[in-house]
């Protein structure tokens, strides 16, 4: 076992139930306009919690607070137990020391190696030289970069530059990663293979890990939990399965478009909202449901009441999720009523997104 994996590492798991942060009707305004408007939310040790939302939503101030370089307002902002809202700069930079930094653009000092980046917190630290670099070599070795020791950043890739970045974030041992955007910068295969790598160190070292990004891939592929943000506030909150597979907001769907089915551009454009022989409607599951026997015993129950237009069942923390659009007979409106009235009662989102013109 890699030295750096210590037994509190360990032992992190076991203390999952415990927050490493809370926040409390956390504000923060710039003039008259509110970033943060009544933030409430916790994170437990040893889980990857993301936080999704637009351009603008509050994200990066959100993070700010969370390190301490912007300050709230009001409101209570717990980290790793202590209450940091109220303290003065001298007090924040030991607290600071047990947060690290990923960022989207690396942040990597040109002028020193890839070793010297990585051991720069422990210099300022005053740590002493052999034991700052035999730490670099462990985070080097750990991020799978022990030949670029020697390496400037000029020479290397995006992605070997934010692994740099990683390690870097990790040489003071801290007990929570913040990713700001991180991988926005990097092309699909590269993202992975990062997003692969703050999971192995998620697991290796029970280290909590807080994902700021509008990329909705990015917390479905590692996330155990999600926060949706929008105009400042948590719109939504959940297990990342059970979120992405029913959101329960409008702005959450929206976010979601881009990896969820949606309903064919040339179905789309010929809906109207009161004529019609059809009625489309959007049907979204998530957990044991989303694999059962839905549609053969609404066929059952209501024989000739459907077709299947479109969708399909995506797994997610292991847990199916699915999103179908199916169509119902629009000559009995009773109908639509009935087969909406049947899947909600098995758990479905269900909405009538319009009629169908042109199908005969």
């Amino acid at each position: 076992m890699n030295s750096f994996v210590s037994a509190a590492a360990i032992g992190a798991k076991a203390e999952a139930a415990v927050d490493i942060i809370r926040l409390s009707d956390v504000r923060r305004r710039f003039g008259e306009t509110p970033a943060l408007d009544g933030i409430s939310l916790t994170v437990r040790k040893g889980e990857i919690f993301g936080i999704i939302g637009r351009s603008g939503a509050g994200k990066s101030t959100l993070i700010r607070c969370l390190n301490g370089l912007e300050r709230a307002d009001s409101g209570e902002i717990h980290i790793d137990g202590r209450d940091i809202a109220g303290l003065a700069e001298q007090e924040l930079q030991p607290l600071r020391r047990r947060i690290g930094m990923i960022f989207q653009h690396f942040n990597l000092l040109s002028a020193k190696t890839v070793e010297e980046n990585i051991a720069l917190p422990l210099k300022i630290e005053g740590v002493a030289k052999p034991e700052r670099l035999q730490r670099a070599r462990e985070l080097l070795d750990l991020v799978g970069l022990s030949d670029k020791a020697k390496a400037y950043p000029a020479s290397l890739s995006g992605g070997q530059k934010q692994r740099v970045g990683i390690a870097r974030a990790l040489a003071a041992r801290p007990a929570l990663l913040l990713s700001d955007e991180a991988t926005s910068a990097l092309d699909p295969e590269t993202t992975r293979s990062i997003l692969s790598l703050l999971k192995d160190i998620n697991r290796k070292l029970g280290l909590t890990v807080v994902l700021i990004t509008h990329e909705m891939e990015v917390i479905r592929s590692i996330a155990d939990r999600v926060a949706v943000i929008d105009a400042g506030r948590i719109v939504e909150e959940g297990q990342v399965w059970s979120v992405f597979g029913n959101p329960q907001t409008a702005i959450t769907r929206s976010l979601l478009g881009s990896i969820r089915p949606q309903l064919p551009e040339h179905i789309t454009a010929r809906l109207s909202a009161e004529t019609g022989s059809e009625a489309i409607l959007s049907v979204d599951l998530a957990g044991p449901e989303a694999q059962g026997a839905l549609f053969a015993d609404l066929s059952a129950a209501l024989p000739h009441s459907f077709r299947l237009v479109h969708g399909g069942i995506d797994h997610i923390q292991n847990q199916p999720v699915a999103r179908f659009f199916i169509a119902v007979p629009a000559r009995d409106p009773r109908l639509q009523d009935q087969v909406a009235q049947f899947l909600t009662a098995r758990s479905a989102r269900v909405e009538v997104l319009g009629y169908d013109t042109d199908h005969a």
